[in-house]
């Protein structure tokens, strides 16, 4: 039976290119590539397969007739549903870097199933972790609040999220999240989409909000710049990859129907 073998080299995925110019995941029975003494292949079970193959390479450079590519970059080359495998592969891969050793004993851990860990020292179990996200577009009659955090990957401007915290619900933390980055006070808060962030391990929670109060003040620490546009004054906007831009998108289309 053959199988997608999902190859990483740190955060670059093994890709195949197609004769028509498009890419896939090498599709064999067996590994195609080396796979080093002692290196976990992992059995995944992304939506939409029965099982994919995953493990971690040490290759500086990618076989003949295949390339690396960057998992973010990946999407505007694979099929969404392979770019999908690809994140819960590179979620899998992370979570088994990170959890060799027991952190009640330091005895070793092994795997027991397919997403969990046993010590084999003091029997502790664990299982993948996600941190959760909340991200909110804010709208103020025909404008919406764009901001430009540090943390960005080139000069587009998003939306404003956070992360959740111990005791609260996703609306307490988005109501927290935009007083602390902008001073502002919402309401009407409705939830969108979510969407898996395998950067590393995230869970991105969309939602809608409306203005109430407040002066934009942005936190300095988080946010370079940000402010109110129309959808005649957008700034660069984020890729089409992101729950971000699903969430402008939507809003555009709202705001040209009226």
């Amino acid at each position: 039976m053959n199988n997608y073998w999902f190859v990483f080299h740190r955060n670059l995925l093994v890709i195949q290119p197609v004769g028509d110019g498009s890419y896939t995941i090498p599709c064999c029975e067996s590994v195609p590539f080396e796979v080093k003494e002692g290196r976990e292949v992992h059995d995944v079970h992304p939506i939409g397969f029965d099982t994919v193959k995953a493990f971690e390479t040490d290759m500086e450079e990618a076989p003949e007739g295949y390339e690396f590519c960057d998992l973010r970059a990946s999407f505007y080359k694979l099929p969404l549903n392979l770019y999908n495998a690809a994140g819960k592969c590179r979620e899998i891969l992370y979570w088994d870097g990170n959890t060799q050793y027991c952190s009640a004993c330091g005895g070793k851990m092994h795997m027991s199933t397919d997403i969990s860990k046993k010590c084999e020292k003091c029997g502790r179990e664990v299982w993948p972790l996600l941190s959760t996200a909340v991200i909110c577009l804010i709208q103020r009659g025909d404008d919406v609040l764009l901001v430009h955090a540090h943390n960005f990957r080139g000069n587009f401007y998003g939306l404003i999220a956070g992360f959740v915290e111990t005791g609260e619900n996703l609306e307490q933390a988005l109501e927290r999240e935009i007083k602390e980055e902008t001073g502002l006070t919402v309401t009407n808060i409705r939830y969108y989409a979510s969407q898996p962030w395998p950067y590393p391990c995230g869970l991105m929670c969309g939602f809608y909000a409306d203005y109430v109060s407040g002066e934009v003040k942005l936190q300095k620490e988080e946010l370079a710049a940000g402010g109110w546009f129309n959808k005649d004054n957008l700034p660069e906007l984020p890729g089409e990859m992101s729950i971000a831009r699903r969430l402008i998108n939507h809003w555009l289309e709202v705001k040209s129907s009226h």
